[in-house]
Formats: structure tokens, C-alpha cells, sequence
């Protein structure tokens, strides 16, 4: 999660667009409202997270009601790092062509992540 915070307005249905299929993937991260404006960045497991991309978490409002996510649209496949801050990483999460993948941004991290 890097230092930047944006001020982003609410979203609605349907205004990200996801291209899925073939080896073509996406990834939503959960995070709760805390988090709004905050980017989280990811990184290929086999990259050692030295090519990171990031999105800002935005509200989100749906037909069930309001929730707080970052949205990766386009990803390859393959085992994905979440990175809790610069260092230490949040967890881990695969994500497969064709399908959305979804990740719960956790509440802490374990000493032993260090």
C-alpha cells in the first residue's frame, strides 16, 4: 500500500470494465471503508515485486448496497503478491483467466511477515 490518497467519488454499477477470458483475469480487494482513497499494490508472485501495479480503493454502490474495494481489471494469470506496505506483503492470491478473483484486505499482519 503506498503513501498516495486520492479523493475519488462513489462508483455505480457497471463503470469498470473488465476484459475476461483466454489467460486474462481480474482482481477485486475487499478492504472496508478505512482504506477509501488509499492504492494497494500487487505484483506477480515470480516477479520478486519488483514490477508492481496499484489501484486506489474506491466506494463502490451496487444494487445490494455500498462496499469499499480495489479493482485490477486485465491481469495475466498467475500467483499474485498483495502488499501490505513497500516491504511486507498482505497475502498472497491466484488469479485465473477468464474469472474474478476476490481478496479480503486483512485487519493486521503477523509479526512473522516481517
Amino acid at each position: 500500500m503506498t503513501d498516495h490518497v486520492h479523493a475519488y467519488g462513489p462508483t455505480g454499477s457497471g463503470t469498470v470494465m473488465l476484459n475476461l477470458g483466454g489467460d486474462t483475469g481480474a482482481l477485486i480487494i475487499h478492504t472496508g471503508r478505512r482504506l477509501l482513497g488509499r492504492e494497494i499494490e500487487i505484483s506477480l508472485a515470480d516477479g520478486g515485486g519488483q514490477r508492481r501495479t496499484h489501484a486506489a480503493v474506491r466506494e463502490r454502490q451496487v444494487q445490494d448496497g455500498t462496499f469499499h474495494s480495489a479493482v485490477y481489471p486485465d491481469l495475466p494469470s498467475g500467483l499474485y503478491t498483495v502488499w501490505w506496505d513497500e516491504m511486507k506483503p498482505a497475502g498472497a492470491v491466484t488469479v485465473a483467466g477468464g474469472v474474478v478473483t476476490e481478496f479480503v484486505w486483512p485487519t493486521s499482519i503477523s509479526p512473522s511477515a516481517d
